[in-house]
């Protein structure tokens, strides 16, 4: 998968500074470059993806940041990879419950599953650098997700941003940047 870089705009209407004064800074647009590390620190991660009759599902997990794409697994019986599989389009989500800091991800895309032996060891190795111990300590909380993904048990799918979102906040200033690739 070829990483494909955004066209990146402020969206003026949402952004802007609280108690303006003279002296305050702009209110500027987020880098995707900055955006991509955030994915890359972030530890949970929601998932929305879509029912067969139309009512959304929305659930935490552990996602990784590789190779211009979010990467999560499943079990083959849970209900986002049944959702995904009549409807692979989704949302990803990250960022902090706080107004005085932060920055808030949102990434839409289309779910793909990995099945390439390399390519998901690649993904297994992002997952194994970005959550360390959880994965790799046998007291681990996801100990053998690796494992999981290479017998089958489990499915890794992708996620490409096909637009993503970026929400900052510090307590004085609010922007909402748009990533559209």
């Amino acid at each position: 998968m070829t990483p494909k870089q955004p066209r990146t705009e402020l969206d003026p209407r949402y952004s802007a500074a609280l108690n303006p004064r003279p002296g305050a800074r702009n209110v500027t647009a987020t880098e995707w470059a900055e955006a991509e590390r955030r994915m890359r620190d972030a530890e949970v991660f929601w998932i929305t993806t879509v029912r067969p009759d139309g009512r959304l599902h929305v659930t935490p997990l552990i996602a990784a940041w590789h190779d211009g794409a979010l990467h999560f697994s499943t079990g083959r019986g849970e209900q986002k990879a049944k959702n995904l599989a009549g409807n692979p389009h989704c949302a990803l989500t990250t960022g902090r419950n706080s107004l005085s800091d932060g920055l808030d991800i949102v990434v839409e895309g289309t779910a793909e599953r990995v099945e390439d032996p390399a390519r998901r060891d690649a993904v297994i190795a992002a997952f194994e650098a970005q959550y360390g111990d959880h994965i790799t300590s046998p007291e681990g909380t996801f100990y053998g997700f690796g494992d999981n993904i290479r017998e089958g048990d489990d499915l890794l799918f992708a996620v490409a941003p096909g637009t993503a979102y970026g929400f900052g906040h510090d307590g004085q200033v609010f922007s909402h940047t748009r990533y559209t690739f």
